[in-house]
């Protein structure tokens, strides 16, 4: 059985898995075609938050190999603290992980808000535009990401 390390990592892989298919499928016609995506249709928002959470399960599986388990309510406000006390104010790792972390987190809060706009907003030309506006952050996630599973994964 595996333990819940090697689960949360494991589905912090599949996260990052996730975003990097999405932003594949965002960005090659064929693909779209073979799905019968519409041509402008794209999933940007999603990498985004996909690459958030790849993140988010590798902290909580270094925090669980140290026995610390954050829990609801607030989980992710526990275990960016948590990551932070352990890892970076020890000097385990880099302060610049923490940077990524906090732009993931901000990212992923960001689309929630935008979320929260477009559903009062339903039907609006805006609706349509937000998923192409997040190329850029979009990618920018999936090379923070790897950048941070890159270096915990070593730990």
């Amino acid at each position: 059985m595996d333990s819940k390390v090697d689960i949360y990592l494991k589905r912090a892989k599949t996260e990052i898995e996730t975003a990097e298919i999405l932003e594949k499928v965002s960005q090659n016609k064929d693909t779209k075609q073979e799905f019968n995506i519409p041509p402008d249709s794209t999933y940007y928002s999603g990498v985004i938050s996909h690459a958030y959470y790849a993140i988010f399960y590798s902290a909580k599986a270094m925090l669980l190999a140290k026995n610390i388990e954050t829990e609801s309510p607030e989980i992710h406000v526990k275990t960016f603290n948590a990551f932070k006390y352990e890892f970076i104010d020890s000097g385990l790792l880099d302060a610049k992980l923490l940077i990524i972390y906090k732009q993931m987190i901000i990212r992923a809060e960001t689309l929630l808000e935008i979320f929260k706009t477009e559903k009062r907003k339903r039907g609006d030309f805006t609706y349509n535009t937000i998923a192409q506006a997040n190329i850029e952050p979009a990618e920018e996630s999936i090379r923070n990401t790897k950048t941070f599973l890159n270096i915990v994964m070593l730990i």
